[in-house]
């Protein structure tokens, strides 16, 4: 107890007390604290003794292997999972949910590969959107796994399940303004996340080849144009630039120690039907419709911030092309056997475009104004441009983006006057 607690609350009043009655007054105090604490472990070992251990369905309320097992579960993911074509691959999609997700594994379906779905549904944003994309799954014939990659069990009992050639890794808590509001859950991820999936990975026998989503946001400070993949990327300007930079870091371990294959894809603002609703392009969208004013931030130098804004299918492409040109891991059960390959791409339409243009651009598709507030760009983690350099990512797995941004957001936005308007039926993609 420090000597300031013996002071009085009314300054003035306070009595220097005798070295006996002091002494008396600390005896006391202890004799009490001597008797709550003797209550209190007297009363723990009464609830012990009287409390009945818990019940087998109480423990497997929180028991990954008891909620995800069962012949009928086992068979749903073993379907899924299944290639229709001879030689296609079996592939883990996490975030399968996700927007980016969505649209991987329905293309991956649709060309016979064998998919299965995990993601934890979690209320960043509207869930109400990820079950409709669930919806959309589960008629291209994909079954998406209710659970979280940071459950080892459950992971463990997919691999066991299934025997994965591929995992298409796009789980993460995404957003840069939001790592202000909640920075643990980008640590639980994108880092944590991702060692979980990784060491279940490395553990597998055969390991699979895996691709993950890493982010253009890993540039960060860097001035120089186009970004390419050996500029520096030393300088994060968020919290969920520098997850995703150590989610880099973290791969290559893996990759040196394992052998397992390891192909990171940086995506470049990717847009599109179906997509985030936390991104400007879609949030325009909507506060334009119902007539809100909406924020346009300009650089220091009064200059437009700028955007290589990347229409989903050609990240898709992107991600396939990835996916069919990673090699096999070279290790077994944990136990590298031989240097396993490791790349990193950037995923952009290197055409970056000012986020004024794609104001404009949504003015004319909506045919209505928008109540445009210029402000400066905050400090919260936002970069003034994006620009992809990619070179290596045409040359080494065929990647061309061919769709330019008027076109992309006319696609987006008739899917967002059917999605949430109901202005024409509703299309099944």
């Amino acid at each position: 107890m420090s000597h300031l607690d013996d002071l009085p609350s009314t300054p003035g009043k306070y009595k220097v007390l005798s070295y006996g009655v002091l002494h008396h007054h600390r005896y006391l105090r202890l004799s009490k604290l001597t008797l709550w604490a003797s209550l209190f472990l007297v009363l723990f070992l009464f609830y012990l003794v009287l409390s009945p251990p818990p019940s087998p369905s109480r423990r497997s309320l929180n028991d990954s292997s008891a909620k995800y097992g069962g012949s009928r579960w086992e068979k749903q993911v073993r379907k899924s999972a299944r290639p229709r074509t001879r030689g296609g691959l079996t592939v883990l999609v996490t975030g399968a949910a996700g927007f980016v997700g969505t649209h991987v594994s329905i293309a991956l379906r649709r060309r016979g590969d064998g998919v299965l779905g995990l993601d934890n549904f979690n209320r960043y944003y509207d869930p109400k959107l990820k079950r409709a994309r669930q919806g959309l799954l589960e008629r291209s014939g994909v079954f998406v796994v209710e659970g979280d990659i940071n459950d080892a069990v459950l992971l463990r009992k997919l691999f066991d399940v299934v025997l994965f050639t591929h995992v298409m890794h796009l789980a993460a808590q995404a957003g840069v303004r939001y790592a202000m509001q909640n920075p643990g859950s980008y640590v639980n991820s994108n880092i944590a996340g991702f060692v979980s999936l990784l060491e279940v990975s490395k553990s597998a026998n055969p390991q699979p080849a895996v691709v993950w989503a890493s982010s253009s946001s890993v540039y960060g400070l860097n001035s120089k144009v186009p970004f390419s993949e050996k500029d520096r990327t030393d300088q994060p300007a968020s919290l969920y630039a520098a997850t995703k930079k150590a989610g880099e870091g973290i791969a290559h371990t893996y990759n040196h120690i394992y052998g397992l294959s390891l192909t990171g894809l940086r995506f470049f603002t990717v847009y599109g039907p179906w997509g985030r609703p936390d991104m400007a392009y879609f949030f325009f969208t909507k506060d334009i419709l119902k007539g809100k004013t909406i924020t346009v931030f300009e650089s220091p130098d009064k200059g437009s911030v700028a955007r290589d804004f990347t229409y989903i299918d050609d990240i898709v492409k992107g991600c396939l092309g990835a996916l069919d040109t990673a090699e096999k891991s070279t290790g077994s059960g944990g136990k590298k056997k031989g240097p396993a390959m490791f790349r990193i791409y950037n995923l952009g339409n290197t055409s970056p475009v000012p986020v004024t243009k794609l104001v404009t651009i949504l003015e004319k598709l909506l045919k209505m104004k928008a109540k445009r507030k210029v402000m400066p760009l905050p400090r919260n983690g936002d970069v003034e441009f994006t620009h992809a350099n990619i070179t290596l990512a045409q040359t080494e797995i065929g990647y061309k983006p061919e769709v330019d941004l008027e076109t992309g957001l006319k696609k987006f936005v008739k899917w967002y006057m059917s999605f949430y308007t109901g202005s024409k039926k509703k299309s099944s993609w």
